[in-house]
C-alpha cells in the first residue's frame, strides 16, 4: 500500500516573531524605495517638451507670416512679463487671482463634501438630485456670469458665485463616483461593527472613496480655476480687483500681445505648479498606500 503523503503543517510564531518579521518587510521596502531615488525624468520630459514648443514658436514668430504685434515671440513675451513684473502688476494679478480661487475651492470642498456624502448613502436622494448635479457640471460655468452680475454687482460675490458653480458639482460627483467603487464588504463589515450611519460615512465610506474624492478635488479645482478666469475677464470695474483675468482683458483692451500672452502663461503656470506639487504627490501617494500604483509593491 503506498505511503501516505502529508503536507507540512505551517505553525504560527510568537508575537516578537511576527513582528520581527514585519520589521524586515518594512526595512526591504525602505531599501527598495532607497534604491529607487529620484526621477529625473519626470523633470528632464517637461522641461525638453517645453523646449521643443519655445522652439517652434520662435520659428514660426521668425517666418514672417504674422507681425509681431500679433504674434510676438518668445523674446518679446519674456521682456513683457518682466516689466509688468517690475511694476507690481503680475505680483497684484496673481495675488488677487490666488486668493481668491484658493478661498473660492475651500468653500466648495466644505459644501460639497456633506452633500456628496448624503446623495451617495441616500438613493432617494440620489435619484432626485444626481442628474441635476451632473446637469451643473456640465453647464459652462461662464454661463452664470450675467446672472451673477445682477444679484450681487461688481463685487466679489460674483467672482466667488462663480467659482462655487464651476466647483462643487465636480467635488460631488467624484466623491459619489468613488463611492461606487467601494466593495460591498467595508459597509458590511461596518454593520456588523455597528456602526451608526454618521460612522459608517465619515469612518468607513469616506476612507474608501478617497481616490476617487481626490479626483473629483482635482478636477474641481481645474473647473474652479477656469471659472475664476472667466468671471475676472467679464466682470470689470466696480469693488472688484485686479485678477489675471483682468490682466487678460487689459491686454486686449490695449491690443497688446504682451501683456495678453503674460496672463496666459501666468495663468497656465499656476495650473501646471497646483497639478505637480500639490494634486500629483498626493495621488501618488494614496494610490501607492494602497498598492494601486504600477509598480508600488505596498
Amino acid at each position: 500500500m503506498p505511503e501516505k503523503i502529508t503536507a507540512p503543517v505551517l505553525k504560527s510564531g510568537t508575537p516578537e516573531e511576527l513582528r520581527s518579521v514585519e520589521a524586515g518587510l518594512d526595512s526591504l521596502q525602505s531599501d527598495l524605495d532607497v534604491r529607487k531615488g529620484f526621477d529625473w525624468s519626470r523633470v528632464f520630459l517637461p522641461v525638453g517638451a517645453l523646449a521643443v514648443l519655445l522652439l517652434a514658436w520662435q520659428f514660426y514668430v521668425s517666418l514672417g507670416l504674422r507681425r509681431r504685434d500679433q504674434v510676438p515671440g518668445p523674446l518679446d513675451v519674456l521682456g513683457s512679463l518682466g516689466s509688468l513684473w517690475a511694476d507690481g502688476t503680475v505680483q497684484e494679478a496673481l495675488g488677487t487671482s490666488l486668493q481668491r480661487g484658493i478661498l473660492g475651492f475651500t468653500i466648495s470642498v466644505l459644501v460639497a463634501t456633506p452633500i456628496g456624502l448624503l446623495l451617495a448613502q441616500v438613493q432617494v436622494l440620489r435619484r432626485a438630485f444626481g442628474p441635476l448635479i451632473s446637469g451643473l457640471q456640465v453647464l459652462p460655468s461662464v454661463a452664470w456670469v450675467p446672472a451673477a452680475i445682477i444679484w450681487f454687482g461688481l463685487t466679489d460675490g460674483t467672482v466667488y458665485f462663480v467659482v462655487l458653480m464651476g466647483a462643487i458639482p465636480s467635488i460631488i460627483n467624484g466623491l459619489i463616483s468613488g463611492v461606487d467603487q467601494i466593495p460591498p464588504e467595508f459597509r458590511r463589515m461596518g454593520q456588523v461593527l455597528g456602526a451608526s450611519r454618521w460612522e459608517m460615512a465619515v469612518r468607513v465610506v469616506l476612507p474608501a472613496a478617497l481616490p476617487g474624492y481626490v479626483a473629483g478635488l482635482k478636477q474641481g479645482w481645474a473647473f474652479s480655476w477656469r471659472s475664476l478666469m472667466a468671471a475676472e475677464i467679464i466682470a470689470v470695474g466696480g469693488t472688484l480687483g485686479f485678477g489675471l483675468g483682468s490682466m487678460l482683458e487689459q491686454g486686449r483692451q490695449l491690443a497688446d500681445m504682451g501683456i495678453v500672452m503674460s496672463a496666459i502663461l501666468t495663468i497656465l503656470f499656476v495650473g501646471i505648479a497646483v497639478e505637480l506639487f500639490i494634486f500629483a504627490p498626493v495621488e501618488k501617494r494614496l494610490l501607492r498606500g494602497r498598492g494601486l500604483l504600477a509598480g508600488s509593491t505596498r
